[in-house]
């Protein structure tokens, strides 16, 4: 039986080389948070994270402990608005994308 790639190393690969996937996982992440779905949203960002600039980069850029990031993330972190905000401004300079909400009515 062939050995395959752990998905993180999958993703690390595809992330190297593919600015669009990098655009695309970090905006599936800001679109998780924005619907409520705050596991998925936390799963993305780390994922992201991982396959980019890492936690320990990321931890000096914004001045937060790596450490206190990896559980903020983390499947029982609960980031602060605040951290979220900083951690996501971080990473969209980084990535040099804008995220632009817009309301949608949704039908009844």
């Amino acid at each position: 039986m062939a050995l395959s790639r752990s998905f993180k190393e999958t993703v690390k690969a595809r992330a190297e080389r593919d600015p669009e996937f990098r655009a695309a996982l970090l905006g599936e992440a800001v679109e998780a948070f924005a619907a409520g779905e705050a596991d998925t949203g936390k799963a993305l960002i780390r994922d992201y994270i991982n396959a980019t600039i890492g936690f320990d980069s990321l931890g000096e850029a914004v001045s937060i402990d790596p450490k206190n990031l990896m559980r903020m993330f983390g499947p029982r972190g609960n980031p602060r608005l605040a951290n979220l905000s900083a951690v996501l401004r971080e990473l969209n300079r980084r990535e040099a994308v804008h995220f632009k909400v817009e309301p949608e009515r949704v039908a009844h």
